[in-house]
């Protein structure tokens, strides 16, 4: 278990993972409202699994996100926003939180996927460079902060899933790749992922009030 004092429940590590993604795909709109918050929760693209968390849920979640330190208020302007802390409360580099926010965002993802899913976030050289701060992430004294997965069947490679909120589920453990998909392929659609992800978040920019 990482440095928390308590596994984080999944709104609160999606709240988490969007506070990080956004820092860097809309700086212009960060901090981030609740309102924005809720709409980083609940997008249809590069999210795994799909939510549908309330203001109430979002609320709560921050709430409890400040208790640990996870989270700070920023009241300049006619809104509350919110922006994270996580790289210095768990003594990680940004490269490092980059990684762990996708996981929270999108679920367990092989190293591949990884490279590309992040790439919004801080663009790795090369898969050895990422798999580098994989291994740093799964070896830290402090607690280990992701997990290598056993290889499922019909799989090529091993996926990885974030700790902070505990132990993987089985399911996620043991979820099975798409049948006919190869590697080739699962990059592929992680592209066109990445690449909707970006249109939505130049959309949500004009769309929300500085």
């Amino acid at each position: 278990m990482p440095n928390l004092l308590r596994p984080l429940t999944p709104v609160e590590a999606r709240v988490l993972g969007v506070l990080v993604e956004k820092e860097r795909t809309v700086p212009d709109t960060y901090p981030l409202s609740l309102n924005a918050l809720v709409a980083g929760c609940n997008q249809k693209t590069s999210r795994s699994p799909l939510m549908e968390a309330s203001d109430a849920d979002v609320q709560a979640a921050l709430d409890e996100l400040r208790s640990l330190s996870l989270v700070v208020e920023s009241s300049g302007g006619r809104v509350m926003r919110y922006a994270h802390n996580l790289p210095r409360m768990l003594g990680v580099p940004t490269e490092s939180a980059a990684i762990v926010a996708t996981l929270m965002l999108r679920g367990p993802q092989t190293p591949g996927e990884l490279r590309i899913n992040t790439e919004r976030l801080h663009r790795f050289a090369d898969i050895s460079s990422l798999e580098a701060y994989l291994a740093e992430l799964a070896s830290r004294p402090a607690g280990a902060l992701v997990v290598e997965l056993p290889r499922s069947p019909g799989a090529r490679e091993n996926r990885w899933a974030h700790l902070l909120c505990g132990a993987p589920a089985p399911a996620d453990a043991g979820q099975a790749a798409t049948p006919g998909m190869t590697c080739g392929d699962e990059d592929r659609v992680a592209a066109l992922e990445a690449r909707v992800a970006r249109l939505e978040d130049a959309i949500a920019a004009l769309r929300t009030p500085r």
